[in-house]
């Protein structure tokens, strides 16, 4: 959440606004001063809400609430750079989302690292609702993603295995691999 910023001014102080009268009022002034410093950063945001808006200059505070805007999540853990290139990415990803180029993108970005994606190729369907899928690798569908990074143990397998959950196909089964280089 934007704040107040130390040492910023209004550009339009509320006191020289104010009818005459109030003008001589100590207390008033002080008020209106008091508004002024809370207030500054309205102006300052309002001038610059290109950048705010474009994920590769926006403040870092406010660059989770554009991934929030875009769906996205961000792992507050990922460095600056990388977290500003998937929000700058959400259009793209989405586009190919439910594709293995849009999945590999999605992975590559998130990990920073090498992807390679096995699709087995298979097909299923059951006459029968609610029939139960085949493993991977026995003729249903079925995904296997390779991720290698320079350090296996900054990945956090968890979550990148639920990030690979939710952004391909619900019925393809998939299994994840991360390895060193």
């Amino acid at each position: 959440m934007r704040g107040t910023v130390a040492g910023l001014s209004s550009p339009h102080p509320l006191g020289g606004l104010m009818p005459a009268v109030f003008q001589d009022d100590n207390f008033t002034m002080r008020w209106t001063q008091a508004l002024d410093e809370v207030l500054a950063p309205v102006p300052a945001v309002l001038d610059s809400i290109e950048a705010y808006m474009d994920p590769m200059l926006a403040p870092e505070d406010f660059l989770a609430w554009l991934a929030g805007w875009c769906g996205m999540t961000l792992d507050e853990n990922w460095p600056l750079p990388r977290r500003r290139a998937v929000v700058s990415a959400a259009a793209e990803l989405y586009r190919e989302r439910g594709t293995l180029a849009g999945l590999r993108r999605h992975v590559e970005l998130v990990t920073g690292g090498r992807v390679e994606v096995a699709d087995t190729g298979g097909v299923t369907w059951s006459a029968t609702p609610g029939d139960p899928h085949p493993p991977a690798g026995h003729g249903g569908p079925g995904l296997t993603i390779r991720v290698v990074v320079t350090d296996p143990a900054e990945v956090n397998v968890r979550a990148l295995d639920a990030l690979i959950s939710a952004i391909k196909p619900a019925h393809v089964v998939h299994r994840l691999e991360v390895a060193g280089s």
